[in-house]
């Protein structure tokens, strides 16, 4: 019997651990979660340096962004020189920035980000640097090389799809690195090596306490993306909540951009194609089918074979009518001569 309450004891001192372990475990798992929830992927979080973000007390739009007043002069003085071509290209580039915007996506990068090439190139595929860079993002000889693009016989960098495809790699790859995208802004136009040497002099990882350790031209190039970010995105954030533009809205079609397929496939084509015509027979936007295949008509007329860039859902009517697609290209450059 005098063993009974040493036994009681025991059990009672193990209840009361099991209790404490659930117990710990439950604030745990709490914290967890509320740290999880707090370090859910917010593009803005990266934009730290440009936007001031504040809670609004509205849960269906629970931040407001409020521009850095440190950017506010770098965009006046760039709006006086660019801001008139700026407003026109928001028409005409819409179909650029639904290829950038899947893209980008799919790559977790902030769609904001495809107005680098606006500052790069102005998204013309055919820009050379005195440096060497090619494209719209303007991609050096040796990173195209890395990343697997061809420099010939057809400059790879010269294709919107494969070029951001690698500019997105690029930008990955600088993200993961500094965590800030200025300082990615900054990297892509001098370079990573030279901003780490800035972040390492001047201890921090803010723009505009480092800026200028960096080259005139470096900082220019970020004001030139700040200035571009605003013009874009300021009409964006006043008409939309959700920050975003439909499908249909940017394309201005109800069914949806081609640029929007993410699955394409390419087809080797040869003969006297003309974009315009399989444009037609597959019901593709003109403007949209030459982005994702660049100098089409230019290539095939050399007598050089083309990798044509088609949704997968468009693929097999090509198959089936590419013969009436080329006697019709045939007859319409007949038509052209005559």
């Amino acid at each position: 019997m005098r063993h009974y309450p040493t036994l009681y004891f025991r059990i009672q001192l193990k209840v009361c651990i099991c209790l404490l372990i659930i117990l710990l475990h439950s604030r745990t798992m709490a914290q967890s979660k509320q740290v999880n929830s707090d370090s859910l992927p917010d593009h803005s979080i990266g934009f730290s340096s440009l936007f001031k973000v504040s809670p609004t007390g509205d849960k269906n739009k629970p931040f407001q962004f409020q521009l850095n007043p440190k950017a506010v002069s770098f965009i006046q003085s760039y709006m006086d020189k660019q801001g008139p071509e700026l407003m026109r290209m928001k028409t005409w580039a819409k179909p650029y920035f639904n290829l950038y915007d899947v893209i980008l996506t799919k790559n977790g990068i902030p769609v904001e980000l495809k107005y680098l090439s606006v500052i790069e190139s102005h998204l013309s595929s055919d820009l050379t640097s005195w440096a060497g860079a090619v494209g719209p993002w303007q991609i050096m000889p040796e990173e195209a090389t890395r990343l697997g693009l061809k420099l010939t016989p057809n400059d790879e960098r010269t294709d919107y799809y494969k070029s951001t495809q690698a500019a997105a790699t690029i930008l990955k790859e600088l993200y993961t690195e500094f965590g800030d995208w200025l300082l990615v802004v900054a990297a892509y136009n001098g370079g990573a090596g030279r901003l780490r040497q800035a972040i390492k002099k001047k201890g921090t990882k803010d723009f505009w306490q480092l800026q200028y350790e960096l080259p005139l031209e470096t900082r220019n190039h970020v004001k030139k993306f700040i200035a571009t970010h605003y013009v874009f995105e300021e009409d964006a954030h006043a008409s939309d909540e959700s920050g975003k533009v439909s499908a249909s809205d940017e394309s201005g079609n109800k069914g949806g951009s081609v640029l929007l397929q993410t699955n394409l496939k390419e087809v080797i084509v040869s003969g006297r194609y003309r974009i315009a015509i399989i444009g037609q027979y597959l019901n593709i936007d003109l403007k949209e089918l030459s982005i994702l295949n660049p100098k089409f008509d230019q290539t095939v007329s050399s007598g050089k074979s083309y990798a044509l860039k088609l949704p997968i859902g468009m693929l097999e009517k090509f198959e089936a009518h590419k013969n009436d697609i080329l006697q019709a290209s045939l007859q319409s450059l007949y038509s052209i001569k005559e």
